[in-house]
């Protein structure tokens, strides 16, 4: 079953659980994947669907932020709960320690060595690891190793 029918599953699931946190966050999933569905006028694959739900998590979790930047720890709680909803249907996320070994093979297959090519690095750190490791910290273990 694919991602994007394993959503469409659970919307019916959490419908008819009454479980209305779950319906509405799926539903919001869903809808975007229809939308760049429509917007693009094609059928998306299981990688596309993990990018559209890792950018909805990107997007939650600067929510948060502000949200507990202004003192509004309902709405900010209200986020942390759709990333939790939303983080189910990413893959297994990689730890640090096997990052930095892709990362250290990747700059020996790359011949990079310099923060000058960190972007060319990046480029390829992204393809390998799509929905297994957040960009950010990859970025971030990245910057050590070239330094």
């Amino acid at each position: 079953m694919s991602l994007k029918q394993q959503l469409l599953e659970d919307v019916k699931h959490a419908m008819r659980a009454g479980d209305k946190e779950r319906l509405q966050t799926l539903r919001m999933t869903t809808a975007a994947i229809k939308q760049r569905e429509v917007d693009e006028r094609i059928e998306l694959d299981d990688a596309a669907v993990v990018a559209i739900i890792e950018k909805m998590i990107k997007q939650r979790r600067d929510a948060e932020q502000q949200y507990r930047a202004a003192e509004r720890a309902e709405l900010a709680d209200q986020e942390a709960r759709e990333i939790v909803i939303l983080q189910h249907y990413l893959p297994e996320q990689l730890d640090s320690g096997v990052i930095a070994e892709i990362i250290s093979a990747v700059l020996r297959e790359q011949q990079i060595s310099s923060m000058q090519d960190m972007g060319k690095a990046m480029a390829v750190l992204k393809q390998k690891l799509q929905g297994q490791a957040d960009m950010a910290k990859v970025s971030a273990l990245l910057r050590e190793q070239l330094q």
